[in-house]
């Protein structure tokens, strides 16, 4: 299952996002090249205009390892500089360049090959990704182009709860290529945790800064908050919390939001994550017209629960699903039926078809299957983009303290793009 959003992370001109229904991991292709060299006409490259022998393949590779895709030191070797289109088929990706040859990627072997940290040990060189549970049917949901390569992306299920992305507080803090591994991991999953963070606000505050300032609302910059209703919202009760997106009253909805249990004294509370982008895609599948529905009907919202706060958005209502107009691929999940307003600017055919729409967009999220539940912890930080990933929580007694923050998705995205990518290689992507 996968799904293609902008990716800004790439060694050379092909970059690729090599998943399967547990999760995904981001590789650069010309390591899987490189311990493939017997396969690139079929399966590496794929078929391109011309056969190449053993020692021209070699070279292509030789090449690709020199970041050199633009153009080759042995003239009788063409390599593709830069994708004229990319295509899915069902069970390949196609890529067509400007030279008019065609590389085609098994998407069985582009998951097989990955080389991220959770599919191959880098140390021992051997392959941790397990190829007898890669789905037979697995394909990317849209591929395109990045700034530096072809950018795919997967979704995921309760499943990746045999492996969530993590990463080491001290190397996030104390190092640039930490805070760089931070990022493109919240990019790719869609959440990440923190682990060492001391259970203080200071040092919590001091890592949400690491990525850029804490945006303001209502609700203050960086909170504090038990479950003492110091807030007209129902995250400042015990009660159960059905999985939602933040923000959906705001004309720009927060891009990020980070979460630290510091004290908890009391049974219940876990936390709830889903990758809204795969129940979309489930939903596309196999309810079209519901998918169309939330995609085009436009839903008011509102915050409303202290005396002094009346928030609405501009415009007045948005849809659930949002798709990028240039690309029609969605990008952002405007989700709380909590917050939703009086439907009183739709038709009544309008109505009807909402409503059961809306059911069919239910029956999905709250499949089993779908949820990751997690138990946070003093120590354990969660950071996940509030644009994709729904979130919620079960009730819970006692007492429990959660700090955190939000922060603006434009600025997030200028620190993974500044972090990952040279000046000179962004000013060229203007």
């Amino acid at each position: 299952m996968f799904r293609a959003f902008p990716r800004v992370y790439a060694n050379t001109n092909i970059s690729i996002n090599l998943s399967n229904n547990l999760l995904s991991s981001r590789n650069v292709i010309r390591n899987v090249l490189f311990r493939s060299i017997s396969h690139v006409g079929n399966i590496g490259l794929g078929k391109t205009s011309r056969k190449m022998n053993f020692n021209e393949k070699r070279k292509l590779l030789v090449n690709v390892l020199k970041r050199n895709f633009t153009e080759s030191p042995d003239p009788e070797v063409t390599i593709p500089s830069k994708p004229i289109t990319i295509s899915i088929e069902s069970h390949k990706l196609l890529i067509n360049w400007q030279d008019n040859q065609t590389s085609k990627f098994h998407n069985i072997w582009l998951r097989d090959h990955c080389k991220c940290e959770n599919c191959y040990h880098h140390k021992t060189k051997q392959r941790l990704v397990d190829t007898f549970k890669i789905p037979e049917d697995i394909k990317p949901l849209s591929a395109s182009p990045g700034l530096n390569g072809i950018e795919i992306t997967s979704l995921w299920d309760a499943r990746i709860e045999d492996c969530p992305p993590t990463v080491q507080y001290e190397d996030v803090m104390q190092t640039k290529e930490g805070l760089s591994n931070w990022l493109k991991k919240i990019d790719k999953y869609g959440f990440c945790f923190v682990d060492g963070v001391p259970p203080k606000v200071k040092e919590t505050e001091e890592l949400a800064k690491r990525i850029c300032f804490i945006r303001e609302s209502h609700y203050g910059g960086f909170w504090d908050f038990t479950s003492n209703l110091a807030h007209g919202d129902t995250a400042y009760t015990t009660l159960a919390l059905k999985a939602h997106t933040d923000n959906t009253y705001f004309t720009d909805p927060s891009g990020l939001q980070m979460f630290h249990l510091i004290e908890f004294e009391g049974k219940g509370g876990s936390s709830l994550l889903i990758d809204g982008f795969s129940i979309a895609r489930k939903l596309k599948m196999k309810y079209p017209e519901a998918y169309k529905v939330l995609s085009t009907i436009r839903i008011p919202t509102h915050s409303a629960g202290d005396s002094d706060v009346l928030i609405q958005p501009t415009p007045l209502a948005y849809p659930i699903l949002n798709h990028n107009p240039l690309t029609n691929e969605i990008y952002q999940i405007r989700y709380n039926n909590d917050d939703r307003s009086t439907l009183n600017r739709l038709t009544s055919e309008e109505i009807e078809s909402f409503y059961d729409s809306i059911r069919k967009w239910n029956k999905i999220l709250v499949d089993k299957e779908n949820e990751y539940w997690v138990q946070l912890e003093p120590g354990r930080v969660l950071i996940f983009d509030n644009w994709r990933v729904l979130h919620g929580r079960a009730g819970f007694t006692g007492h429990r303290r959660l700090i955190g923050a939000y922060l603006n998705w434009d600025d997030y995205r200028s620190k993974l793009k500044i972090s990952c990518l040279s000046r000179q290689e962004i000013e060229e992507a203007l």
